[in-house]
């Protein structure tokens, strides 16, 4: 299945799945055998997301010391694309956390754990704060849970856990540092001629493969996860995924108008004005195609005839940053993961906004090269956080226009970042 078409067909089986559930809301037939394609599939995902992080991340360290003789290029590009992703979840965090309007309106479930397949239980959480309805009680966030001994305490003790425990347990944080801190060991110490590095990719490749067998069967999952939530989705559940829609656009024009254009402008002395007209065939590319991999011959191509960058700078930030360089999808994840805790009545405290920082900042990073990547991270980070997989059908509904403008966001992150890397390598 061509990537193009994963999407649409996506969406189509969600609204496919709501239209026939209203219409024949009493079936006795299609009731439970949506719930086993739903526990079926969701227990397949469970089943290859710790194999598919862990050998994800694992490659992409051991590949970073292929570029370790572009010494001060691959620094100066590697700490770019850690700190504007790190600039735009906390956007994302910063603006959800303000602004929310869909707490006007009740959640899908009132209480944690409703869900029929939830994720691994996260944390003890505080008391959780209520909307601005006193009659509400939907939880929401509260950041005054737990000390800053207290937090640290309790993320060193997810990151530092048994990494087979943690592969078991689908400790998502834990996985990550074990992969990262294997990683560089291995790096460290292996001879540049050693044959793990090519093992090490041939084994992601197998995974990626199995990943993408069971992305085959999500158009069917989607359809039964959709029949399941079909008489908690109203109408004031679709105000409220506008109402987020809108509140990510607006977050994603605050990071991608605002934000990186005054990074250029500081550290490269472009003017953004000028920036925007020259970068704009790619960046209306990636606007249209929802692709920073598609787009990346247009990128190159302004970067190297309009934005002044050297070819062989371009050469390496550019392709590097299609791959790891995602603040939009970043910016989006981090907000979801709010919007999805409220209508699925899960409390977050302080240290579960902490979890879905870092965890966010790597998920991201670490896409695995798929179909619906970003969806694919999302779940990363929802696992670490407990929070029902189902709410994918939710987003789902929404995604395809949210990701046309993250991916023009990545885009543009990316040009500026090859600016840089020009600028002070």
């Amino acid at each position: 299945m061509q990537s193009r078409w994963f999407a649409p067909i996506l969406v189509l089986a969600a609204l496919l799945g709501w239209l026939l559930a209203s219409l024949f809301p009493d079936h006795s037939v299609l009731a439970p055998l949506t719930r086993v394609i739903q526990t079926s599939f969701l227990a397949a995902l469970k089943m290859i997301i710790a194999p598919l992080i862990f050998f994800s991340l694992l490659t992409g360290v051991m590949q970073l010391r292929k570029s370790g003789s572009m010494g001060r290029l691959g620094g100066i590009t590697v700490l770019y694309y850690l700190c504007t992703s790190a600039i735009a979840i906390c956007i994302g965090l910063l603006v959800v956390l303000f602004i929310h309007p869909w707490t006007e309106y009740p959640p899908l479930f009132d209480t944690p754990g409703a869900a029929s397949v939830a994720a691994p239980a996260a944390a003890p959480l505080a008391t959780p704060l209520t909307t601005k309805d006193a009659t509400n009680s939907a939880q929401f966030i509260d950041l005054k849970g737990g000390t800053v001994d207290q937090v640290i305490a309790n993320l060193l003790s997810k990151m530092l856990a048994n990494p087979f425990a943690a592969l078991a347990e689908l400790n998502i944080l834990g996985i990550l540092t074990f992969a990262i801190l294997f990683g560089l060991a291995a790096a460290w110490v292996l001879p540049k001629d050693s044959p793990w590095p090519d093992l090490l990719d041939q084994v992601t490749q197998v995974i990626y493969q199995c990943a993408n067998w069971v992305l085959l069967t999500l158009p069917l999952g989607l359809f039964a996860i959709t029949y399941q939530l079909t008489e908690k989705i109203e109408l004031h559940t679709m105000v409220s995924l506008g109402h987020f829609a809108l509140v990510v656009l607006g977050a994603t024009a605050l990071h991608g108008f605002i934000i990186l254009p005054l990074i250029g402008w500081w550290l490269t002395k472009t003017n953004p004005v000028a920036f925007f007209r020259a970068a704009s065939q790619p960046l209306i590319t990636a606007f249209l195609t929802s692709s920073s991999a598609a787009t990346l011959p247009l990128s190159m191509a302004a970067a190297e005839g309009k934005l002044g960058v050297s070819r062989n700078k371009a050469a390496f930030v550019l392709p590097l940053g299609a791959t790891v360089n995602m603040d939009g999808t970043a910016l989006f994840e981090g907000m979801a993961i709010i919007f999805l805790a409220y209508m699925f009545g899960i409390p977050l405290d302080t240290m579960s906004i902490v979890l879905v920082f870092l965890v966010t900042m790597l998920a991201s990073a670490g896409a695995p090269g798929i179909p619906s990547a970003s969806m694919a991270g999302l779940q990363v980070v929802m696992l670490a956080v407990g929070i029902p997989l189902e709410g994918i059908a939710l987003l789902l509904l929404i995604e395809r226009p949210l990701d046309t403008f993250r991916t023009a966001v990545n885009v543009e992150g990316d040009l500026i970042g090859a600016m840089i890397a020009e600028r002070w390598s």
